[in-house]
């Protein structure tokens, strides 16, 4: 590790630490940590952040010793803190807010009514989108205040842990199903293993290839850091 990469890695923790982590990509990026490392490495301003607001410039500029500059309306503008609010009675329970929540506030099931948790809620905006039957609209409860006069410190940092759970468990859930494939993968290979004299060589040959490389990528897949 080079003397440069602590010092960037620090960075981007301080930077990140003064973002609101609403993980709206609003940014332009994936998330309120890519953000941070872009800036840190001096790959995007400090002013792309809308629920930050202009509190939000001044804190990132303090941080990186950059110029406090206006929002860049290319990202939106700042404005009172909404949340979402599900229309039950159009509800379709599809789930797809469900998934497209980053720090998993909507509750419901599939073909079932779904409901947000307002406390929880960032709002991202991102379930609205994803809604297929239009059911979703965003309500301020703020006010007048807006940026981080909206939102807390508390807020955020309860918000990022609910982000990084939301994180491991999309993982969690894919290596579980890979480990369900590989198994019967793993059980496929081992029937025509079993059944070999009965198969055609070549037909046998194809099945086998088409199975180890399933398992092989299941095995590299189980390797990937978390």
């Amino acid at each position: 590790m080079t003397p440069a990469e602590p010092s960037h890695a620090s960075l981007a923790d301080a930077i990140d630490a003064v973002l609101p982590q609403t993980q709206c990509t609003r940014c332009g990026y994936p998330d309120c940590r890519r953000y941070a490392e872009a800036i840190a490495a001096g790959e995007a301003p400090i002013n792309q952040c809308p629920p930050g607001g202009a509190e939000g410039i001044r804190r990132l500029a303090a941080v990186t010793g950059r110029p406090v500059i206006p929002l860049n309306p290319a990202h939106g503008t700042e404005g009172p803190r909404a949340v979402a609010v599900i229309d039950e009675a159009w509800c379709i329970g599809c789930t797809l807010c469900i998934k497209a929540c980053p720090v998993d506030c909507i509750a419901g099931a599939s073909k079932r009514m779904h409901t947000v948790i307002e406390d929880d809620c960032t709002g991202c905006e991102l379930c609205v989108p994803a809604c297929p039957v239009d059911c979703i609209a965003l309500v301020p409860v703020t006010g007048t205040r807006t940026g981080w006069d909206a939102w807390s410190p508390e807020q955020a940092a309860a918000a990022r842990e609910r982000y990084a759970f939301h994180r491991f468990r999309l993982e969690r859930d894919r290596r579980e199903n890979d480990e369900r494939l590989a198994a019967k993968a793993q059980a496929k290979l081992a029937d025509l293993e079993q059944h070999s004299r009965l198969t055609d060589p070549e037909m046998l040959a194809k099945k086998r290839a088409v199975i180890e490389a399933a398992l092989a990528r299941a095995r590299a897949r189980r390797q990937e850091p978390t």
